[in-house]
Order: structure tokens, then C-alpha cells, then sequence
């Protein structure tokens, strides 16, 4: 079984990934670990979403021969991950990490400050702005067809 958990940024989805690696005993890979190390350092001084979509692709081809935590901030992402993950023939659960936006940039911030455990890198308003722009969250039918959990705010 493959957990996929998708959610927003700032809806602590590294949190629950950790958790649910600690229960399951699983393998917890994730995107942002990922693309920090591997294109930070190279950012653009203007976000684009080509440039990252590019990078994210790469990452995910890679992280897909091994588990996942991939942010899966579009539908169509989420189709295409569960389909390989399907035709390889492992099943597929969506944990969807339902976080309403002001919670969500409110964690950021005091995850900007703290420097946790799941601090990857500093996230501006700017950031969080653009990336609600593409975030689409699943839809009913998506949570059917991946046999979602919908985790709500804590």
C-alpha cells in the first residue's frame, strides 16, 4: 500500500507523514527534501511555476521508484502517481491534509521561525500566495477513486 498525502502548503503534511511513517513502519520520501537539495541553490529570482513543474517532474520520476511525499498540489499529479502506482499493482490511499489557508500560513510562519524537524526552507507570503494559485483539492470523486481519508483541522 502507498499512503499519498496531499494538502497546501502550511497543512503540515511532513508532520503527518512522519506520523504515519511511525505507525506503519514505512519509508517516508519527500519532495521538498528533494528539491531543496537538488535546486535551491539555483532558484529564479522570480517564482515560475514551468521552472518548478519542470524540477518537480524530475523529482517525482525519481521518487516514484522508491515512496513518496510530494506535495500532490494538482489533480492531475495525483492521477498520474496513483495510475503507476496502480499498474504496479501496490494499492493506494489519498490522506488529504484539510487545512483552511490563515491555519495553514499561520504554521508557516511559525514553522519559518522554529526551524523544526520539517523545516526545509523558508517559506515567504509571496510563496504561499503563488502556490495556493495551483493548489486544486480533490474532489469527491478523487477521494472515492483513491480511497481517500480527509484529515481535518486539529
Amino acid at each position: 500500500m502507498i499512503h499519498l498525502i496531499c494538502g497546501s502548503t502550511g497543512a503540515d503534511k511532513t508532520t503527518y507523514a512522519n506520523r504515519l511513517r511511525q505507525q506503519l513502519g514505512a519509508l517516508h520520501l519527500s519532495i521538498d527534501d528533494w528539491m531543496v537539495t537538488l535546486f535551491a541553490p539555483d532558484n529564479p529570482s522570480q517564482v515560475s511555476w514551468p521552472w518548478i513543474e519542470e524540477r518537480v517532474l524530475r523529482c517525482e520520476r525519481q521518487i516514484l521508484a522508491t515512496a513518496l511525499d510530494l506535495g500532490l498540489q494538482q489533480a492531475d499529479q495525483r492521477r498520474r502517481v496513483a495510475g503507476r502506482v496502480a499498474a504496479a499493482g501496490v494499492g493506494v490511499r489519498l490522506h488529504f491534509l484539510d487545512i483552511d489557508a490563515s491555519e495553514r500560513w499561520r504554521r508557516v510562519e511559525a514553522r519559518n521561525e522554529q526551524k523544526g524537524d520539517t523545516f526545509r526552507m523558508k517559506v515567504t507570503r509571496p510563496m504561499f500566495d503563488f502556490i495556493e494559485t495551483i493548489w486544486q483539492p480533490p474532489t469527491p470523486e478523487e477521494m472515492s477513486a483513491f480511497d481517500g481519508v480527509r484529515i481535518a483541522p486539529q
